[in-house]
């Protein structure tokens, strides 16, 4: 697995927009992403440490390879 670059909430939402995800709510400063019957929820801080971002993508079953080619 590749590393994990430390992205912003703002960043990940655009990757996993270019992925096909798109968004379904927002609640607070969290957004709920959706692609078919996979999906996450993304913290939309300045910083996502890596192992929240690790875990996200585990979520919405996307490889870390994908994500960053997106960014």
């Amino acid at each position: 697995m590749p590393k994990l670059p430390v992205v912003s909430g703002r960043q990940c939402c655009k990757a996993l927009r270019k992925l096909g995800f798109e968004q379904v709510r927002q609640r607070g400063s969290h957004v709920i992403m959706r692609r078919g019957e996979s999906g996450c929820t993304v913290p939309m801080h300045k910083e996502i440490k890596t192992g929240t971002l690790a875990g996200l993508l585990k979520q919405a079953d996307v490889a870390a390879k994908d994500f960053i080619e997106a960014l």
